[in-house]
């Protein structure tokens, strides 16, 4: 979703129409959508999107960690809301949210927000609030989690996941182990209501109803997926590509932390199948970062957005190479001690455009290596939903898609956490 982008029309403000505000708190970005259903179907009347650069040092895990202020995070969500009409705002008569999800973020009891009135009603700022600890947080080592209880899950339990974080800080404050459940929230079901705003906000009216949080992931799929033959495939920050399981699927009783796929809980009682990299946008991210910081070491000063642009334009001109790079720099997390690699280097093959496509292709060939084609063909997957920012504005890695997995590919679909979020209060019954 584009800044400030308004969409459609103004049908919120018809009387006795149903407005739903979805509300994602993405890793990069803070994204909101105002949502209605009509005869015509599914409207999107307003949407905007906010970078947060909310990335904060972590004293504690140093290099390993990765924290984010939650001050910016909300004031790139206030921003957001104060960007749509109030006209529209005033008729939500309800709230869905999705986020980044495994992290894990600390409050003291009733001291978690401020609420403040402005000229546009109440706001409100976090209060006694930890930094977000994120779901790229790699504070907890391989030994460290093999030390830890063996979850009574089909899921396993990897570095960035918030329980791990806990026992971390458990560990690392000198204190007994026993994992403190109280701090834990209560599990409902998608659409129900966890509680009504004390205030009005930004216009929205005081005792709308706001719903229990949900992953960014599952409201992603939701906003797009249509039929059981589709497999969605995102790559923003991350990348994952998932099918949905035959109804009826119950996992593992125990995780297999080697397996490459994991089996998410979706609604309705079903489960994806995803491959869940921690690969993505973010590895693109590191390598223009990378060519900035040794254009800046060699006296010349770039714009990140440049090098990504002349990078990609590089690569078009360059349709294959020999060049050979695994991509893995934050490794998986079914293979946490994996790093990347670059291989099959020959003088011919060193120019920008030979990297950057041999980066591309990693990118989806480690994908790929995490569930095959073939894995999608027996699921009876006839076409794949692509989306995510790092996929849209990257005609090489969509050219690399279509190489590697050979089905019909949809670009541009609504895929979108805050859509999904959104979509699911509007079903609620």
């Amino acid at each position: 979703m584009a800044d400030n982008q308004a969409i459609g029309l103004s049908p919120c403000t018809t009387p006795g129409t149903m407005c739903v505000l979805g509300i994602d708190l993405g890793t990069t970005s803070v994204k909101a959508a105002l949502v209605m259903e009509t005869e015509q179907g599914r409207i999107v009347t307003q949407s905007c999107s906010r970078e947060t650069q909310a990335q904060a040092d972590s004293p504690a895990a140093g290099a390993q960690g990765k924290e984010q202020d939650v001050q910016k995070i909300i004031k790139a969500l206030n921003e957001c809301l104060a960007a749509f009409p109030q006209e529209h705002l005033q008729r939500v008569s309800r709230i869905g949210i999705s986020g980044q999800m495994h992290g894990v973020v600390f409050w003291k009891t009733n001291q978690g927000c401020k609420w403040t009135k402005s000229g546009t009603g109440h706001t409100f700022q976090p209060g006694e609030v930890s930094h977000l600890i994120t779901w790229q947080d790699s504070r907890c080592s391989s030994s460290f989690l093999s030390s830890l209880p063996q979850p009574q899950s089909h899921l396993s339990l990897a570095t960035g996941f918030g329980c791990a974080t806990i026992y971390w800080y458990l560990k690392n404050s000198l204190r007994e182990s026993g994992f403190p459940l109280d701090l834990l929230p209560e599990v409902g079901d998608p659409g129900d209501i966890a509680g009504r705003m004390p205030h009005d906000w930004h216009g929205i009216p005081k005792g709308t109803e706001v719903g229990i949080a949900l992953g960014d992931f599952q409201c992603s799929v939701y906003s797009c997926m249509t039929e059981r033959t589709d497999a969605v495939l995102n790559i923003s920050t991350s990348a994952q590509l998932t099918v949905p399981m035959p109804l009826g699927f119950q996992p593992p009783e125990t995780p297999d932390s080697l397996s490459a796929v994991a089996y998410f809980p979706y609604f309705d009682g079903n489960y994806l199948a995803v491959a869940a990299s921690l690969n993505g946008g973010n590895v693109l991210a590191t390598f223009v970062d990378m060519l900035a910081r040794w254009m800046a070491e060699l006296g010349y000063e770039v714009l990140e957005s440049s090098v990504y642009t002349q990078m990609i334009n590089a690569a078009l001109a360059q349709n294959a190479t020999r060049l050979s790079i695994c991509p893995t720099v934050f490794g998986e997390r079914h293979m946490p001690e994996q790093l990347a690699s670059v291989t099959s280097i020959t003088a011919s093959d060193l120019s920008l455009g030979h990297v950057t496509r041999a980066l591309c292709h990693g990118i989806i060939q480690n994908l790929h290596s995490m569930l095959p084609f073939q894995h999608l063909k027996e699921a009876g997957v006839k076409r794949i939903l692509g989306s995510g920012s790092a996929l849209s504005r990257n005609e090489v890695l969509k050219q690399e898609v279509e190489k590697i997995f050979p089905f019909p590919v949809i670009y541009g679909k609504d895929v979108d956490a805050a859509m999904g979020a959104a979509m699911v209060m509007l079903h609620r019954r």
